[in-house]
């Protein structure tokens, strides 16, 4: 937090009194100087007026040879109230009436009273106003004082009269002096000075409220806001906006604020997303790596095992057909149901027996390359379930098909896809005892939805083979597909089935699942790949 007088709204807000205050004080003083020099002017204009009034009411009693009534209208005149005197000088500065009756016939001052009427000399009353000459003087006292002088010109009317007792060509005969205390004025002045002053400081404190207010809404809170926003965010706090309090340059900042924290939030939701998709990258390929070395190893023992068959099966084959030939020729020559030609017939039963394993083991060790072309799936599966129906039938074993009408022609071999479901339910019906059901269901199954060994991308026939047998124990599916090995007994598999069935699907671009739980049944999911591989549709 920013210490009070650090801050920006304490700058500010001191910066704006003194501007205010110094502008207010400039202001002040240029109005108290206008209002004085009014006041002065009306004063002036007021005794000028005065002068001309006093003037013509005293030329008549002039001319009459009055003097006692020029005086009482000095007199009258003098006693007004904003007065300070009001005298007649003749042009040697004898007083000659006056207000002021202690001062008759005596000479003024004209140092004290600041050079009245330029020394009264002829040249300057020449080149004087006529009327409301002003001046400006203080008094003994320090009273300020203002002086306004008029001219008593010789007029010809004056000069003809009986009482005329100048020349002719005397030009001025004398000066009505008329003094005006400025007390009043300079009061009045000062108490307005007062009142100015005070109403200015008022508008500065008031202005200054209002402007640190102001400040305060439309600067110091958008600051506040982007100064927590930018806390919040270097904090790592992305999901916090500032609000947007104008459409100024401030809200401007502000809406480009929030858009960086929306960028950045989108960033690192793009970072995180990217990281947990190198996860899933990483655990697929090691998936992969896991599958190709079981595959790798998987092929080099089904190549190491083909060979040996290959070897067995050559050398066993030659000796079993002589003792198969032999034996034919020999049952011939025997009696039906003598003991020789039963012990005969078994040896020719299980030596075609030999014979048939010798023939898978040459199966198996031979790479059989698959003659495809797009076939039916659902037709090939019926004509497949024909074959065992009525032997399971006489075993209690129902078979229920379950076929999608709408599943797409498949590239395949249909005599080796006949095979392989052949051997799938053959394993079907002997795992199941005293009678049960077999399902079998077709499906169209999209990329996403099948096994990460599956690699096309485009759409997968997916064939589902449910028994309700014996089951299989978690440590016997890991070996179902291994060559010769098998749960039967003795005389009733070789082991080889799945194994090459397998073979066969994985040509296919497919792959064969097995999930069992044992005492409830197996499930055999057979995905096949529905175009081949260089066709467009294989990777729609």
């Amino acid at each position: 937090m920013v210490e009070l007088r650090k801050s920006l709204k304490f700058k500010v807000g001191v910066y704006l009194v003194i501007a205010l205050t110094v502008a207010v004080f400039v202001f002040t003083l240029l109005v108290v100087r206008s209002y004085r020099d009014e006041l002065l002017q009306q004063v002036v204009a007021h005794s000028a007026q005065l002068s001309e009034v006093v003037l013509k009411s005293t030329r008549f009693a002039m001319h009459q040879n009055r003097p006692s009534e020029v005086s009482q209208i000095i007199e009258n005149v003098g006693s007004l109230k904003d007065l300070e005197k009001v005298r007649i000088l003749g042009k040697d500065g004898t007083i000659i009436y006056s207000s002021q009756k202690e001062e008759i016939g005596t000479k003024i001052d004209q140092e004290a009273e600041s050079c009245l009427a330029c020394h009264l000399d002829e040249k300057s009353l020449l080149a004087s106003p006529e009327i409301g000459r002003p001046r400006f003087f203080d008094s003994g006292d320090g009273r300020p004082l203002l002086g306004s002088t008029a001219v008593i010109r010789n007029e010809p009317n004056c000069a003809s009269s009986d009482c005329h007792q100048h020349d002719n060509e005397q030009a001025v005969l004398g000066v009505l002096d008329i003094v005006y205390p400025l007390g009043a004025i300079e009061t009045k002045l000062r108490s307005s000075t007062y009142k100015i002053i005070g109403m200015s400081l008022g508008f500065v404190i008031l202005a200054a409220l209002l402007m640190s207010y102001l400040i305060h809404r439309m600067v110091y809170l958008p600051l506040l806001d982007l100064d927590e926003g930018a806390s919040k965010l270097a904090e790592g706090d992305l999901e916090n906006t500032i609000p947007v309090r104008s459409n100024d340059e401030f809200g401007l900042l502000a809406e480009s604020f929030n858009s960086m924290t929306r960028a950045l939030r989108a960033s690192r939701v793009d970072l995180e997303n990217w990281g947990k998709t190198l996860e899933e990258k990483v655990e697929q390929a090691s998936r992969e790596l896991k599958i190709a070395h079981a595959e790798t190893a998987r092929s080099e023992k089904l190549a190491s095992v083909g060979l040996l068959a290959a070897g067995i099966a050559h050398e066993l084959n030659n000796p079993l057909t002589g003792v198969l030939t032999f034996s034919y020729l020999v049952r011939k020559n025997m009696e039906d149901g003598s003991q020789d030609a039963e012990d005969l017939d078994l040896v020719i039963r299980e030596t075609k027996r030999c014979a048939g394993i010798i023939r898978r083991l040459l199966d198996f060790s031979r790479e059989k390359t698959p003659e495809k072309a797009y076939g039916n799936l659902n037709e090939i599966i019926d004509e497949t379930v024909q074959l065992i129906e009525q032997p399971a039938q006489v075993e209690d074993i129902e078979i229920i098909t379950d076929l999608d009408n709408s599943l797409p022609q498949v590239w395949l071999d249909e005599n080796l896809i006949k095979q392989v479901i052949m051997n799938v339910l053959v394993n079907a019906r002997h795992a199941i005892e005293n009678g049960g059901t077999i399902t079998i269901k077709t499906r169209l199954c999209h990329a996403e939805d099948c096994p990460d060994s599956i690699t096309t991308t485009g759409d997968v026939a997916k064939i589902t083979i449910i028994d309700t047998g014996c089951g299989i124990s978690k440590e016997d599916l890991r070996k179902v597909f291994d060559p010769f090995f098998t749960t039967k007994e003795v005389g009733k598999g070789t082991g080889l089935g799945l194994s090459v069935s397998l073979g066969t699907i994985e040509s296919h671009r497919g792959t064969i699942i097995v999930e069992s739980t044992v005492g409830k049944g197996t499930a055999f999911s057979i995905y096949l790949a529905i175009h081949p591989k260089d066709d467009p549709g294989s990777e729609a």
